[in-house]
């Protein structure tokens, strides 16, 4: 399953793609966790079998990998645009360029559909990651690449399992089998270890937003976890619609349901992050009262980890 910003839903079933609409339930009441009353569109058949969905950041492509393949389509009419070879295949930010991974050994760079770099990892490829760098997990570790020249930018001792970066590029979440990382790009520190494994996750400004493997849906910001629900099944991210104050999430039955959360309270816990106070007490009055005791929580939360920060100077 895939999400693009605008809400359009699409995955594969068996080799057919179809396409749901977020914006179609209109003004309909929507229940924290209940399955969503989607239409269905069939979108047409895929010559392969597809493995992984993907849209690009900007919506306007759709990628289908599997059976050592990918075709990328455009998400409106599913028109074939470019295909190729790929054990892997991620998109950078950008929605001109993507990488594949072809083998445990090659990597390639396109950009508008057409290679502009090859090249072989010196500690091999086992993974290949997309967003804002272009990172390589190798048996030992982790190298981040830059998209323009393929220069490797800096190599990590650890082995990931999924990557999430901000829509801004400045911090990136690194999820292991163990726990999850937190780092900062350009001064590159980490800025938190978090126990507990990452299945999924998506950026709102600075709250990482993600699924746990104990089947909780979790949002980490300023260094505190907060509990949006105990799931009961296991679930996967498809993205957050702020106009809607949702997180929508789907299964492996392609059931959609959704849980609020509002885009006010995540604005000011960014803003407060960033040390953006200008902004924070702009934000504070749009956050319903309801919700005060939780943002009361979070800067309580805040104001410990600053006096302990003192204390170590």
């Amino acid at each position: 399953m895939s999400m693009d910003a605008s809400g359009k839903v699409m995955w594969a079933r068996h080799s057919e793609v179809q396409q749901a609409n977020l914006k179609a339930l209109g003004e309909a009441e929507l229940r924290d966790g209940e399955r969503l009353p989607l239409g269905v569109k069939d979108m047409g058949s895929c010559e392969i079998f597809p493995q992984t969905i993907q849209h690009s950041p900007n919506g306007r492509f759709v990628v289908v990998c599997g059976d050592g393949e990918y075709i990328i389509f455009t998400a409106m009419a599913l028109r074939n645009k470019s295909f190729g070879s790929a054990q892997e295949f991620v998109w950078a930010h950008d929605s001109s360029q993507y990488a594949t991974r072809e083998s445990s050994s090659m990597i390639k760079i396109f950009k508008n559909f057409k290679e502009k770099k090859a090249f072989k990892p010196d500690f091999g490829a086992e993974g290949v990651f997309g967003g804002f760098l272009l990172g390589v997990r190798s048996s030992s570790g982790l190298a981040f690449y830059d998209w323009e020249n393929g220069d490797l930018i800096r190599r990590i001792e650890i082995q990931p399992k999924h990557i999430f970066w901000s829509d801004s590029g400045e911090l990136v979440c690194i999820g292991t089998d163990e726990s999850f990382f937190v780092l900062r790009y350009l001064p590159e520190r980490v800025l938190g270890e978090v126990p507990g494994v990452v299945k999924t996750g998506v950026w709102v400004g600075d709250c990482f937003i993600y699924t746990s493997s104990l089947n909780r849906l979790n949002y980490y910001v300023g260094g505190e976890i907060i509990t949006i629900a105990h799931l009961d099944r296991t679930m996967y991210l498809l993205g957050y619609i702020p106009k809607d104050d949702r997180l929508y999430l789907g299964d492996k039955e392609l059931h959609v349901v959704s849980y609020a959360l509002l885009l006010s309270v995540l604005e000011y816990q960014t803003a407060v992050m960033r040390r953006d106070f200008a902004t924070a007490d702009k934000v504070l009055p749009t956050v319903p009262k309801e919700q005060r005791t939780r943002v009361a929580n979070f800067l309580e939360k805040q104001v410990r980890l600053l006096v302990h920060l003192a204390g170590c100077l």
